[in-house]
């Protein structure tokens, strides 16, 4: 990385044995009145303060890393909304939302510049270029900075030119840079990545993120087996992120809502943390009671020092989606429109 400690998220990865990531933007702001269709990233500047208050949410409840209401920010997504000029600004204003919680508070907090896929297929698949997709992501990276994040954080990915191009372009700061991925299809990603083979492809990129891991997908337990099968390949010197699902989302009385509890996921928090996880936080469905739910759960916890099987993740998370009777390898759809799974049709929660 072209920084060293002096970064604050480096500082305090050497300093602490974890850290908590926050939760979900998206489901808080669809309770703060966003529409299914509206793009968040307007809210930067046409409301800031419910976007604050998201952020002041985590933060209350524990969160050490906050992430930036810009998933959706860069030209390719934006265009959905005729916005596809006002990439810089909009992830600009993002980071600025952001960094003004941070900066209030009493502890450190990191500000994490959120960037979620674009939405194109990239070639050999599709038509968008490397180069092209690489410009997208500076783009959104350097307004993301100019706004005050501390890192790049690219999220939700499934392709492994998809999250090349993003690591390049989020590198081009010099800033450190955080990559997940989304495994939601039979194990998989949609393009047809295991756990395994994500890591290695993201661990040996010309600049290595300084974090890579498991975010969004289909629930807990899924996330936190993600997260067992990267286990297997990492390097010693590994940071890997769990970052799931608040349970599974069902629709009811005319609405989509998560099934995990804050219970559920304090016990998952400590399966991933057992699992090698060293940042865990939330992603669709997680509001500050079950992110402090998560952070009490690891507080003083130290990790079995074992990885945990498939039967005992199963026992305390449940089991996989659409499994009902017993364990199985398979998975199961289901997400609201803004939420959880599809990327190329959805927002992260």
């Amino acid at each position: 990385m072209a920084e060293t400690t002096e970064n604050p998220f480096l500082r305090l990865l050497a300093e602490r044995t974890h850290l908590i990531a926050d939760g979900a933007m998206g489901t808080n702001l669809f309770a703060r009145g966003l529409q299914s269709g509206d793009a968040p990233e307007l809210w930067n500047i046409d409301h800031p303060d419910r976007v604050r208050s998201v952020h002041q949410e985590f933060v209350d409840a524990g969160a050490d890393i906050i992430l930036t209401n810009s998933f959706g920010g860069n030209a390719y997504r934006l265009k959905l909304h005729d916005s596809q000029d006002r990439a810089f600004e909009l992830s600009k204003a993002a980071a600025e939302r952001a960094r003004e919680v941070a900066d209030a508070t009493d502890r450190p907090v990191i500000v994490a510049g959120s960037m979620g896929p674009t939405g194109e297929l990239f070639q050999p698949v599709g038509p968008l270029s490397h180069e092209d997709g690489v410009a997208a992501f500076a783009e959104q990276a350097r307004g993301l900075v100019a706004g005050g994040a501390d890192i790049l954080w690219i999220e939700t990915m499934s392709s492994r030119e998809e999250a090349a191009a993003a690591v390049e372009g989020a590198a081009s700061t010099g800033k450190p840079v955080v990559s997940t991925m989304t495994f939601d299809t039979a194990g998989k990603t949609m393009m047809g990545l295991s756990p395994e083979d994500a890591y290695q492809q993201l661990s040996t990129l010309p600049v290595r993120p300084a974090a890579i891991g498991a975010n969004c997908g289909l629930g807990a337990t899924e996330n936190v087996l993600s997260i067992t099968q990267m286990a297997g390949v990492v390097s010693p010197d590994a940071v890997i992120v769990a970052k799931a699902n608040c349970g599974v989302p069902e629709f009811k009385n005319g609405e989509f809502r998560y099934t995990g509890t804050p219970e559920l996921m304090a016990d998952y928090a400590r399966l991933a943390r057992d699992a090698g996880a060293r940042i865990i936080g939330g992603c669709c469905g997680t509001d500050g009671t079950v992110l402090k739910a998560i952070r009490d759960a690891l507080d003083g916890y130290e990790p079995k020092g074992a990885i945990p099987t498939m039967e005992q993740i199963v026992e305390k998370l449940g089991p996989l989606a659409g499994v009902t009777d017993r364990p199985a390898h398979g998975h199961a759809h289901g997400a609201a429109e803004g939420e959880g799974t599809g990327r190329r049709r959805r927002r992260r929660g």
